[in-house]
Parts: C-alpha cells; structure tokens; sequence
C-alpha cells in the first residue's frame, strides 16, 4: 500500500498519546501518579495534544474531510466508525481527570474511576485503529492475529517513553515508570520482529488461479495487465518496495525504536539529575522515530491481492 504521511502521523501521534493516558490512568488507578500535579496535568494534556494532532491528520487522508462526522453513524460495522466513538469518548475521562488535578483533587474513589475509565477508553481506541486494519482480507500482511497485539505494544511503548522523560525532566523520575518503559518496549520488539518473520515466510492464499476461478483448468496466467497506464489501484495499492530498502529499513526501525531505547532508559532507573534526563529525551526521540519509520514499513510491505491482475505472482 501507498504510505501516506496522514496516516503515519496518526498512527505514530495518537498511538503515543492513548499510550501516555493509558499508563498515567492506571498510575492514577494505583496509587502511584506523581506528587507534583503539574507534572500529571502536563502528562495529561500532551497525551490529549498528541491524540489531537493525530485525529487531526488523520481527516487529511480523506476525500471530503468535512464529511467526516458521518462516519460515527456506521458504527454496527465500521472499526473506523467504533474507533471514532471511542476516541472521542477517552477525552471525557482525560478532561475531568485534568480538572481535577487543576482543582486539587487528590485519591479516594472518583480519581480511581476516571483513572481506569482513561486507560481503558484509550485501549479500546487502540485496539479499534488495529482492527481496522486486521479485518481487510484482502491484504494479508494486515489481516493476522499479529497485527492488533503490534498497535497496542506500540503505543504502550511509547506512551511509557514518554511518561518516563516527563519525569525525568521534572526531576521526579519514577522507577516503575522505567521499568514498564523497559518491558514495553522489549515486548514490542519481540513482537515486531514475530511480526516480520510472519510477513517473510508467509504469502496469501490468494494466487491468479483463484482469483480468477480459472485454477480449475490448470495452469493460469495473465495476458495482458487491466490497465496500461498508471491508475489509483496501481499508486495506492501497488506501491513496490525493494527487498534490500525493506531489509535496511527494518534494521533503522529496530535499532531507533527498541533496541538504542531500551539501553538509554536501563540508567535512568538508578537516579534523577540533567544527565539522566538527556538520556530519557534521547529515548524518546529515538523511539518515536523508529516507530515512524516501522508505520511507514507497515504501510509500504501490505500487497493488496488486486496486484495478482497486474501480473504479482503472489501477495
């Protein structure tokens, strides 16, 4: 498929931000979010911010984005539809979550709920985008079980990173936070690279030979393409990316987004102060734009069976 910068955007951006306010939710639900309130509103409203500016980008891959409200009415049979409502659901919880650390609330049953009630609005969000693309059979690099387990390590990932900088930066770093930063993002690494080995030795079921229906009396091949000119099936569902570009790219996105984070956050376990801070930054920055580079793979390595008209032996 075509890798369109909109969608990277809101899968990176958004992915991060329902991360963030998942993991600060549950600290919230536990007992362990961080004695200064700033810090928590500051988490809190960037979380919103990156989720904003993914949604946002996200309207700019459609054709009529005005249009957009529409499709939350579709909602007994579009993932698209259903990640909608609970996106805009998580911004209840996120919001009264805000105003109470503005207003100076602090524990007892309410901020328990709206923690829990956040982090799981911002689950359920994620695991929406996934479906998304999980139930397109007719791609099957997106439609496997390896897919929705990615998104949600991803975002858990990123979201710690940055729930691990905030703290550092405010000089009231949290051990628990390193250490799900860790784990998160080593499990979205091991998950990435199950998910790579799974799109390298398998191919669709679909051939031109079922396709067409024709398998039956033997041997099929095409004669000419369906088109000879250059059409939106071939830009948006053809796009071709070389063996070698893919290969060097997974190693970018595997040294950015898990392994060179998972060796800057280990220190930032054992203390607070500028240097550590700098590492859990560094992290961060790294991390994000690994993940980047990984949407764009995601993208890039989906072959639509629609290719086996235009002469692809197998997708």
């Amino acid at each position: 498929m075509h890798p369109s910068f909109s969608i990277i955007l809101f899968t990176v951006s958004s992915g991060a931000g329902y991360g963030l306010l998942a993991l600060f939710g549950l600290f919230i639900a536990l007992g362990l979010a961080p004695a200064d309130a700033s810090l928590g509103l500051c988490a809190l409203l960037l979380a919103l911010g990156l989720v904003s500016i993914g949604l946002l980008s996200s309207t700019a891959h459609l054709g009529r984005p005005e249009r957009a409200w529409r499709a939350l009415s579709q909602w007994r049979s579009s993932w698209l539809s259903r990640e909608g409502i609970a996106a805009l659901a998580a911004y209840v919880p996120a919001l009264l979550l805000a105003l109470a650390l503005v207003t100076g609330a602090s524990g007892g049953a309410g901020m328990v709920l709206l923690g829990l009630l956040a982090a799981l609005t911002a689950a359920v969000t994620v695991y929406c985008t996934a479906m998304i693309y999980r139930s397109l059979k007719p791609i099957h690099q997106w439609h496997n079980d390896h897919v929705v387990p990615n998104y949600l390590a991803l975002a858990l990932a990123t979201g710690a990173l940055w729930l691990n900088a905030l703290g550092h930066l405010w000089n009231e770093p949290s051990t628990v936070a390193g250490i799900v930063a860790l784990l998160a993002v080593a499990l979205a690494g091991f998950l990435k690279l199950r998910y790579w080995r799974f799109i390298h030795e398998t191919t669709s079921r679909s051939t031109i030979a079922s396709a067409t229906g024709l398998g039956a009396m033997g041997r099929v091949r095409m004669l000419d393409p369906p088109h000879t000119e250059e059409n939106y099936l071939l830009k948006e569902m053809g796009y071709r990316i070389g063996r070698k570009h893919a290969t060097r790219l997974r190693s970018i996105a595997l040294g950015a987004a898990f392994i060179a984070p998972f060796f800057l956050t280990l220190p930032t376990l054992f203390g607070d102060g500028l240097a550590l801070a700098v590492l859990a930054v560094a992290a961060l920055a790294l991390g994000m734009f690994g993940v980047f580079i990984e949407r764009w793979l995601f993208f890039a390595e989906a072959k639509h069976t629609v290719q086996l008209y235009y002469g692809a032996a197998t997708v």
